[in-house]
């Protein structure tokens, strides 16, 4: 149960070498601490549902086993969980555990077999565990056992049905071998759950697809950075067109995220993030819509026609008297944005081209236009919509990066 501990507080913060990282996770102190209260709740309402496995071993030449062996009454004090800078991972610890159990007893020496129930009390069992964070070839994150150490303090045992007191009085060896057994056998299962962690992360896809035209790489760029009192976790963060998966013309910039310890965590997106949204987009060719007629709101003074563009373009209805119109409205190079202090800036060039309708449908073209528009709204909030429930979300804007904090 202690190594849940471990997936849970990576699971609350979860990947191309040499690239600088779009996009940045950073977890500090406080978000892993609540991290760990979260996880070792979470572990306490479902230890009635654990089934340990089994023990065996013999004692004085009688073979013995014990099975079905559940959780009936656990002590669970909350561990520590700390960054560990040593090995670039998690040092975690748990000590005072004390847990109750049940099941079922089996014993035979030669060809005389016997069985019951039995009631088992561990005491003061302690684990330590180090775990190594990093990034595999394909930039997932990955998790390695480095050192586990247990300790469990003593047990107390009773036997009940079948020829059970034959057994009460050589308890105290029972009860020796049980108990190297349960020691013995704590660290290698922390090991198992680790190697299965381990398997889960490489399975994770790190490529998300967004919608239909786009997908994002979230893959690490180089192995986490872990110090005293952070994680951080520095993700490609890049937008692909799915059609074509260009690379675009620019390349993300380095930056650093501020140091927030007061806070659980903090996310940074640089704008090469939405860049490349925007050029996977502007190449894949979706960056551009028909306006008709149809969608002009009736009470408009302008429609969509050569009368009513004839105060405009005076030569439109003499040419073309009393047809429809279609615009085709379109990016003429990528929309580009720049992240500044306070604000963000998109540029926007344009073009628009004009069509009539001809009766039998046909357009011809009237004109071209070129627009170059650029937006600098305020910017409060972060771009990655996110929903947070009892915390409160601010913003901090560093040069040309966003971070948002929650805390």
């Amino acid at each position: 149960m202690f190594q849940l501990i471990i997936i849970v507080v990576l699971t609350i913060v979860s990947c191309t070498t040499g690239e600088n990282p779009a996009f940045q996770v950073t977890l500090n102190n406080k978000g892993l601490q609540y991290g760990k209260h979260v996880a070792a709740g979470w572990i306490q309402d479902r230890l009635g549902l654990i089934t340990l496995p089994d023990i065996s071993g013999e004692a004085l030449l009688v073979h013995y086993t014990l099975s079905g062996i559940k959780i009936t009454k656990c002590d669970f004090p909350e561990p520590s969980v700390e960054f560990y800078q040593n090995v670039t991972g998690l040092k975690s610890s748990i000590t005072g555990l004390s847990i109750a159990v049940n099941g079922s007893w089996a014993t035979h020496l030669g060809v005389i077999h016997d069985g019951g129930t039995f009631d088992l009390a561990v005491f003061n069992v302690g684990v330590t565990s180090v775990v190594k964070l990093g990034k595999d070839s394909n930039g997932h994150l990955s998790v390695t056992n480095v050192n586990c150490d247990a300790k469990v303090g003593d047990v107390q045992m009773n036997f009940y049905g079948g020829q059970s007191w034959i057994f009460k009085p050589f308890l105290k060896y029972y009860k020796g071998h049980v108990l190297a057994a349960i020691q013995a056998n704590i660290c290698p299962n922390v090991e198992d759950f680790i190697v299965k962690v381990e398997s889960h992360l490489q399975a994770l896809n790190v490529s998300i697809i967004v919608d239909s035209f786009l997908s994002l790489d979230l893959n690490l760029t180089s192995s986490p950075v872990i110090d005293s009192t952070s994680l951080n976790l520095p993700l490609k963060g890049q937008f692909y067109s799915i059609k074509t998966h260009k690379e675009p013309p620019f390349v993300a910039q380095p930056f650093t995220m501020p140091k927030q310890t007061d806070y659980m965590l903090s996310i940074g997106l640089s704008d090469f993030t939405a860049n490349s949204a925007s050029y996977a987009y502007y190449s894949d060719g979706q960056l551009m819509m028909y306006i008709d007629d149809k969608m002009i709101p009736p009470a408009s003074p302008v429609h969509l026609n050569t009368s009513s563009m004839g105060p405009y373009i005076p030569q439109l209805p003499q040419m073309f008297p009393n047809l429809l119109m279609k615009l085709l409205v379109y990016a003429r190079n990528c929309p580009m944005f720049s992240f500044q202090p306070g604000a963000v800036k998109l540029g926007l060039p344009l073009a628009i081209k004009a069509f009539a309708i001809q009766p039998n449908t046909s357009l011809t073209p009237l004109f071209k236009l070129h627009v170059v528009r650029v937006f600098s709204p305020k910017c409060f909030f972060t771009f990655v919509p996110c929903l947070v429930i009892n915390y409160e979300i601010l913003k901090r804007q560093e040069n040309k990066n966003i971070s948002s904090h929650l805390k």
